[in-house]
């Protein structure tokens, strides 16, 4: 059985802070220039740890990862015009 995660978007001041940061989830990501970091965490947990996050003195906000919410199966936009192009070869044009 998989686990639902959810991404955590944690925005920081000091990078000193990351091993505190590290024991509210699985860390993915770490940007030094932008200051933030993205934490995994489970789904059922996730607005637990948002609230202890936002709590911490050097946070300043937390927001949720939308990726689980998102739809991955894409419609083609575009019509295949491959049937199109067999007929046009076959006219000769």
């Amino acid at each position: 059985m998989r686990i639902k995660r959810q991404g955590l978007i944690v925005w920081f001041q000091h990078m000193k802070n990351m091993k505190q940061i590290k024991r509210y989830g699985h860390l993915i990501y770490v940007s030094r220039n932008l200051k933030y970091a993205v934490v995994y965490v489970d789904q059922e947990e996730a607005e637990d740890k948002l609230v202890k996050l936002q709590k911490l003195p050097f946070i300043t906000k937390v927001e949720h990862s939308f990726k689980p919410f998102i739809k991955t199966e894409y419609e083609n936009a575009q019509k295949d015009n491959a049937k199109e192009k067999e007929y046009e070869y076959k006219m000769g044009i």
